[in-house]
């Protein structure tokens, strides 16, 4: 990992230095992949005594995460800076751990794949007449929704004649494509 460490309008003595790169060290704990960070510390004109910290973390497959932090102290709005990266990278860690990839073999043994199928089998398929059946509105998909109890989601025509699917939430809401 790369560490740029840049003061504008600030000179960074080298305590600050080091103590904003072990900061950036202790990041290496959560086992992502951080290709570089870059920590700009800037001294705000308008108060005289603050300090800017803004902190760059470029992770691998294009992920990005900024952090600004301004405090009266370079330390203070450093320590807060790398807290809150932690709690980000946290979060991304975890978010990357909880999502599941299900592979063919979690299926179980009944699973077939598709190209297994026997192809000697025709398909039947069974066409319907549009002609028989009224699109329905807004309002009729609503009521259509409430009073089914098997169906989860509807699709009907808006106003502008695009087609919609109108679906059940876990909450009891609707939900609009």
């Amino acid at each position: 990992m790369s560490k740029n460490i840049v003061g504008r309008r600030f000179d960074l003595s080298e305590s600050i230095r080091e103590h904003i790169a072990e900061s950036i060290d202790g990041l290496k704990m959560y086992n992502l992949d951080i290709i570089s960070s870059n920590t700009i510390v800037t001294a705000d004109n308008k108060s005289k005594e603050g300090v800017s910290v803004e902190l760059v973390i470029n992770l691998k497959d294009k992920n990005t995460i900024v952090i600004t932090q301004k405090d009266k102290d370079v330390y203070a709005a450093t320590d807060k800076a790398i807290d809150r990266a932690k709690k980000a990278l946290r979060r991304h860690a975890d978010k990357i751990k909880s999502h599941k990839v299900m592979s063919f073999k979690d299926l179980g043994l009944e699973a077939e794949a598709v190209l297994d199928l026997d192809t000697e089998e025709e398909i039947e398929l069974v066409p319907m007449d549009l002609e028989l059946h009224k699109p329905l509105d807004f309002d009729e998909a609503i009521e259509a929704l409430k009073a089914e109890k098997k169906r989860q989601f509807i699709v009907f025509n808006d106003h502008d004649g695009l087609m919609r699917v109108m679906y059940k939430r876990a909450d009891g809401k609707f939900g609009l494509y």
